[in-house]
Order: structure tokens, then sequence, then C-alpha cells
């Protein structure tokens, strides 16, 4: 079974970290396979290091005509059973041919990117129902989850990134969006006083939550970190991981943590809401919720055996749903069933 996929996302972002997992995994496991990747010398060198076979194109947009005919052309080259898509400009700029188009979701995108896919793919089950709700006949959705990584990695020294020892330490990530409710988190840890915050991301937010944070006076407990790779480090770290999201279609970084064993507080907005078990396998607050944010956080700061149920439980469900072993297998074993 050959398997092309083809990803055009951006330099930084969930779905294009777990895309390069998934390729990796995939080599790993003995797929055969090529990427098509949007030019980006960084994701094409860690590819390759992974032992897979990469083709850098434009993927400029919809009148990219150059990366039709190249598409085209490594298709035919290649005849894959299988291409693989992910989000709306790989699928668009996909041709049709003798194949089976499956496309990857990982929000809740426009639909009219994907009428020519044979098979939908979503990484959360709500996804999956919002596919069969906008006409997808409910055998051509599928679910497959998402895995991280679960290495362990020495800690960050703390004082390296000008924290205190022995302080409470929160951990967040992701891109600094509208949509990742960082600005709530910066006001629930103005009504914590004794939590320091590392903030991990990127965005067009930075310096509108910089000034945020000195009109609080919080800055002496905050660091923004820019863009980090060493997630695992930072996690070994931190006491605990906070997700403020207000959209969050599924919540890597709950996934994440789980794997490092670190116990979460989270909004409950879709992702986070739907894997996490309140009081189980982490904390639930609502959406936009400075005060009950910061309740939360400062009960994992202050229990220590809370935070030691938490993230084992978290651990226990990565084991049970989202480990590398277990979703690999699942693509393959799908992968193989369309392909028949």
């Amino acid at each position: 079974m050959r398997l092309l996929q083809a990803m055009a996302g951006a330099p930084h972002g969930g779905a294009e970290a777990f895309f390069v997992r998934l390729a990796i995994a995939l080599q790993r496991a003995g797929q055969e396979q090529r990427v098509l990747i949007r030019r980006d010398a960084e994701r094409e060198a860690t590819l390759r290091r992974g032992g897979v076979e990469v083709l850098e194109l434009p993927f400029a947009g919809r009148l990219d005509f150059a990366t039709r005919l190249d598409f085209r052309r490594a298709i035919r080259g290649y005849r894959p059973n299988v291409v693989l898509t992910w989000m709306n400009r790989a699928t668009m700029l996909c041709p049709r041919g003798d194949f089976v188009h499956v496309a990857r979701l990982g929000g809740y995108y426009d639909l009219k990117y994907y009428r020519r896919c044979d098979h939908l793919i979503a990484n959360t089950r709500d996804i999956a129902d919002y596919l069969s709700a906008g006409g997808w006949p409910r055998e051509r959705v599928h679910y497959l989850p998402n895995f991280v990584s679960a290495t362990p990695a020495a800690a960050v020294a703390r004082t390296s990134l000008a924290t205190q020892e022995g302080v409470p330490l929160a951990l967040a990530l992701g891109r600094l969006h509208p949509n990742k409710g960082f600005d709530m988190l910066l006001a629930a840890l103005a009504l914590a006083p004794s939590i320091h915050l590392w903030l991990a991301g990127e965005g067009e937010l930075r310096e509108s939550l910089e000034r945020q944070a000195r009109a609080l006076g919080i800055t002496e407990r905050v660091r923004f970190l820019g863009w980090r790779e060493d997630t695992a480090a930072l996690m070994a770290a931190a006491d605990f991981v906070v997700v403020p999201s207000r959209r969050e279609p599924l919540g890597n970084v709950v996934i994440e943590a789980w794997a490092a064993g670190v116990a979460v507080a989270a909004a409950a907005s879709e992702g986070p809401g739907a894997l996490i078990t309140d009081d189980e396998t982490g904390l639930l607050v609502p959406v936009d919720d400075a005060r009950a944010l910061a309740a939360a956080m400062r009960r994992l700061a202050e229990d220590k055996a809370l935070v030691a149920r938490l993230a084992a439980a978290g651990r226990a469900a990565y084991d049970a749903e989202f480990s590398e072993t277990r979703v690999v297998a699942l693509y393959r074993d799908f992968f193989e069933q369309v392909a028949r």
C-alpha cells in the first residue's frame, strides 16, 4: 500500500507538528510513503532525518498552477493507492486520479474544500459529528486520534529562564491568538499571587499580552518564552499545565501533559472538555472565567496529592487511547481498508 501525504501548513502549529510526528512514526512502522510539503527547510530536514522522502512545493493558493502540475506529476510518478491531504489548501490543490483521496481535519473547517474527497478523518469525535451533520455519510467519516511522544526529557533548569526554584510553576503552550485565551490566563494569574507562569508560543498577540502583564503587575511572575521545540523538557520543569483556550477543537497540549505525567487545568472548550473528566484526569473550569481558573491553579499549587492523582490518571488515559503504537496501528489499518 503506497501512501502519499500532502501538507501545506504554516511553519508552526498543532496540525503541522502532528503531521511530522505521524509521517516519521509511519516510516518507522514500515509504511511505504512519500510526502509533499510547502517549502520549509526545517520541516524538510526533520522529515528527512526520519527517513521520509520529501518533495517541497510552493502551495501558494487556488491559482498556484505550478503546485497543481507538480502535485499531478508526483502522483503519476509514484502511483499511490491513498493520498492523504491535510487541511484546506493541500486538499483543494490535490488533482483527481486513480487513488483514494482522504483528507484529515483538525478543526471545524468549511466543507466546500472537501467535496471531491472519498473519505474524511477527524481527530476528535465532535469533529466527526460535525462532518456527518454537514452531509457526509457516516461510513466515510473516520475518527482517528492524535498521538504525542512520551519520551521523557530532562527538565529545563528554572534558573535558565529567570525563575526561582521552589515556586509553584504553571506552563501554557500555544499560538498567541485570541482563541487560546492567554489574556484570560494572565487575568487569572493576577488572582493567584504565589504562582509563576511560563508561556511558550508566538503570534499576533505577543505585544498585547506583554502590555497586559505589565498593567496587571505580574511581569516578575511571567516569562514569555517564544516558540519552543523542547515541550517535554518544559513540562518536566513545571508543576502543572494550563490550557485556557476559548476555542480548541482537540487540545494536543492536554495529551502532551498526560504523556509527560503532568497534571492539567483547562477551560472546558470543545477539545479539552471532551478529553478531560473533571477532577479525575484534570480540572475543568468554564470558558473565559478567570476567577475559576485562578481557583483551579491555586488547588494544584497547594495540593500535591491532587496533582499526583490527576497526573497518574492522565497518563493512564494517554496509554489507553493516544500512544504512538495504538494510533499508528489505527492509521495503517485504515489505509489498508480504504485502499481495498
